[in-house]
């Protein structure tokens, strides 16, 4: 077998997983209980600083995404765009987003956040919520990954005052 065939195949694998991964998993992963939990948590935590947070969660890719091997960063890029999670006053938008069929999380933040946070800092939020993934558990990684965000954010981009919400802060299942 050739390694051109076995890629074809594991793409064929990976388009699969991601096509058998459909709104049901989503909803099973983030019942309604979760998702009040990770808006009042995002709520709370802007209160703390001046970024927007969003919580995007798809159950998996479309069959050509996931064929063509589409990235996860690519995608939360694409979906940072297509939610407007850049269009704040501040660029402060941080996205999180969910691949449940790759059990991947990515976080996009705009550059005025970006500049001001390390990279490793964002991977050990990931990294709460993958492992708790891994185990099952959406619920309590979810939330710990947010706290830890909020007091990230909040420790590199402090509240000044009041302001208006600019970004939604319930979570989207897509």
């Amino acid at each position: 077998m050739t390694s051109q065939a076995t890629s074809f195949f594991g793409r064929c694998k990976r388009a699969w997983r991601h096509m058998a991964s459909g709104t049901g998993a989503g909803k099973r992963a983030f019942p309604p209980a979760t998702l009040q939990a990770i808006e009042q948590a995002i709520t709370l935590g802007e209160q703390r600083h001046r970024a927007e947070v969003r919580l995007i969660v798809e159950p998996g890719l479309d069959a050509r995404s996931a064929f063509n091997n589409l990235g996860n960063r690519q995608r939360a890029r694409a979906l940072f765009a297509q939610y407007g999670v850049w269009d704040t006053e501040e660029n402060c938008g941080v996205l999180i987003y969910i691949n449940l069929a790759a059990r991947e999380v990515d976080i996009v933040a705009d550059r005025h956040v970006g500049r001001l946070v390390a990279d490793t800092e964002w991977q050990v939020i990931c990294r709460t919520m993958t492992t708790g993934f891994a185990q099952g558990d959406f619920h309590a990684p979810t939330l710990s990954a947010l706290e830890q965000l909020n007091t990230l954010l909040a420790r590199h981009y402090p509240a000044d005052g009041s302001r208006p919400n600019q970004l939604p802060n319930d979570a989207v299942i897509l």
